[in-house]
């Protein structure tokens, strides 16, 4: 990321807005690199101001950055650059607000990508049998039948003289082995949560064991802006939750280094050098699980979407879902009833013979 001379400003802004505003980081993170990019342009041009900066330019810096964002991407930026420039005008380091009448980047409105309840439920089901699977393979699968008489005899001398020299290639494979099973319970146990509580990927991944309340089957969840919500699971949940910290989790934290396992000690999923899971290896996960289910390719994001829209076409109360969710406004959960009401006129059309 370019520094620029105007970077203390920023660092006082982004401030501003831990203090008073309770962002998550990844947010903070956003605005920070948008206003240094945009702060770079100026600079460029031979800006060495603040109050230099007119409307004109900020229409400018927008034009230029539009040819390689996404439109949503230039909304997220737009707001930044708004902040900010509202925020110096009220601490008096500009005398104008330049960025006032500012106008965001309108955004279609595009319905959000979900799965079919017979599609989600193949998702996990296949989710389901890779741990069954795994775990076949590791117990060494179906035992062989035992040797009899003198061939028996002959096959037990010639294991006890190799035993020394495959005794360590063995243990190496039963570890890893081992690893395999526990990373699938972990991958079964991660579906099932995203599906089952519609929770964002960030959320996830910051879950600490906790969190989890397995009397009352419900998860304690920070979402955005460190605001905190209590959000229910399922029986199919519940059970893939427990397998995991019963039987994968403890295999994946013994790979850990002494430092990886101190930081990672109260994390609810682990990647598998036993440190807390990312966001990358989460979304990877869904990503490959739909491909072997043979379902349409979704995020992590697209598996929350067909959470709510599942628990609407359930008869869920808006309301309720929003609260799930962690929505603040309701119109952000409105969009679900969309889906729900295009997927009623699909199965109407297919289904009523005077559609």
């Amino acid at each position: 990321m370019s520094s620029t001379q105007f970077d203390g400003d920023i660092d006082s802004f982004v401030s501003y807005l831990k203090s008073n505003r309770g962002l998550s980081a990844n947010t903070l993170k956003a605005y920070r690199a948008d206003l240094t990019a945009c702060l770079h342009l100026f600079e460029l041009r031979g800006v060495t101001d603040l109050n230099e900066i007119t409307l004109d330019d900020l229409r400018s810096w927008m034009a230029v950055e539009s040819r390689d964002h996404a439109r949503s991407s230039m909304v997220r930026k737009t707001v930044a650059v708004r902040g900010f420039f509202a925020w110096a005008y009220e601490h008096g380091l500009t005398t104008t607000d330049p960025a006032a009448t500012l106008m965001t980047p309108s955004i279609p409105s595009t319905l959000p990508a979900v799965l079919t309840e017979s599609q989600a439920e193949q998702l996990l089901d296949v989710a389901e049998h890779a741990v069954a699977t795994n775990q076949y393979k590791d117990d060494g699968g179906a035992a062989a039948a035992p040797g009899s008489g003198k061939a028996a005899g002959k096959t037990a001398d010639k294991s006890a003289d190799t035993v020394n020299r495959s005794e360590a290639p063995a243990r190496a494979d039963k570890r890893d082995n081992a690893r395999v099973v526990a990373e699938s319970q972990r991958n079964a146990a991660i579906l099932e949560l995203l599906y089952a509580t519609g929770i964002r990927v960030a959320e996830l991944v910051s879950m600490d064991i906790a969190d989890i309340d397995f009397s009352n089957r419900t998860i304690k969840v920070t979402g955005k802006g460190n605001k905190q919500r209590v959000v229910p699971f399922g029986l199919p949940a519940q059970r893939a939750l427990e397998t995991w910290l019963e039987q994968g989790r403890p295999v994946l934290a013994r790979t850990a280094t002494d430092a990886v396992k101190s930081r990672a000690a109260n994390a609810l999923f682990l990647g598998a050098r036993g440190g807390r899971i990312d966001q990358r290896i989460a979304r990877d996960i869904v990503h490959r699980a739909a491909r072997e289910a043979g379902v349409p390719d979704i995020s992590p994001h697209a598996l929350r979407h067909s959470a709510a829209t599942h628990m609407l076409d359930g008869g869920a109360d808006l309301r309720e879902v929003q609260e799930m969710l962690g929505h603040s406004s309701l119109k952000t959960t409105q969009r679900y009833t969309h889906v729900s009401i295009e997927q009623l006129k699909n199965r109407y059309g297919q289904a009523f013979p005077r559609a």
